[in-house]
């Protein structure tokens, strides 16, 4: 089942609605036949059993009880905060003993927060409560998998802890509702907290397609002590108008060398004298330091210096 973007619910303290954190991870079920094993399923449908192997602890807790949960995967930094750029580096991992190396450097953590199968009954047509109840009965927590509460009717202090303690956001869930396998319900509503920046322009390359010619993304910096930090390509939010207006721009402030302290690996990418500051937005950075999900908001004529 997905969220829906969106505001929360009313003025975010609707009675009708339970809020819980948005966890910055992988979506995956976690299987349970109750016989001590656990396979772990991706949104996409992959198995990812073995890239995550210290998690299969968690089938020999079920043991005798037969279930199938819903949650997500996390890597947490030194503060308990979910850390994506972490997460990144054991993705996709097949090998076990790839795994089993990385494990040490960023084990992972499972958040369980919905309950679709226990002892024999299918629990997708229960209400939203009694799927929380019966999730919280199990009592699983441990180092690698734990089951955070919920809050109903208080919205806006959830929105408030979440952004006081760095999390991504918050998931709105109705009262009532059923669990709806493949649908994006609005039924779940997901709100994001979005930060914005101030990045200074060094470079861009080309679009493709309907915008070939023109900028299909331009290269951010942020100014540090020793020079221009890349941190990372925006495109998204980027209108027809204002990419014409940006390629007139860098016609005139084209350069041969890269402003960027260090490498920029984009293949193509062409230089600009680092003059023009744009507002872009942004969910988070990674651990190479790369701004994520960024999405452009303007440009910042009152900052920029074409003289």
């Amino acid at each position: 089942m997905l969220a829906t973007p969106g505001p929360l619910p009313a003025d975010g303290t609707d009675p009708r609605w339970a809020y819980e954190v948005k966890w910055d991870g992988v979506r995956c079920l976690a299987e349970a036949p109750g016989d001590g094993s656990l396979r772990l399923v991706t949104r996409a449908g992959n198995d990812a059993t073995r890239t995550y192997p210290e998690l299969t602890g968690l089938g020999d807790r079920l043991r005798g009880r037969p279930a199938v949960l819903d949650g997500e995967v996390v890597v947490l930094d030194e503060a308990g905060r979910p850390d994506f750029g972490r997460l990144q580096r054991r993705m996709n991992v097949a090998d076990a003993r790839r795994s089993a190396r990385l494990r040490a450097d960023h084990p992972v953590h499972l958040v369980l927060f919905d309950l679709l199968y226990l002892d024999g009954r299918p629990l997708l047509d229960a209400p939203y409560e009694e799927r929380r109840e019966l999730l919280s009965g199990l009592a699983l927590a441990a180092p690698e998998w734990s089951t955070p509460g919920h809050v109903v009717g208080q919205g806006t202090e959830v929105w408030e802890t979440t952004l006081r303690n760095g999390l991504e956001g918050v998931v709105a869930k109705r009262l009532g509702s059923r669990y709806t396998p493949g649908a994006r319900s609005a039924d779940w509503r997901k709100t994001k907290h979005v930060h914005t920046l101030d990045v200074i322009i060094g470079g861009w390359w080309e679009g493709r397609g309907g915008i070939t010619g023109l900028p299909g993304s331009v290269l951010a910096g942020v100014e540090e002590a020793a020079g221009l930090r890349y941190a990372g390509s925006v495109g998204s939010g980027l209108s027809g108008h204002e990419r014409r207006e940006l390629a007139r721009y860098f016609e005139v402030l084209a350069r041969d060398t890269s402003p960027f302290t260090g490498p920029v690996e984009v293949p193509g990418a062409r230089w600009v004298e680092p003059r023009l500051v744009a507002e872009v937005s942004y969910s988070g950075w990674t651990s190479q330091g790369r701004l994520r999900h960024p999405t452009w908001h303007r440009l910042r004529p009152d900052l920029t210096r074409l003289d």
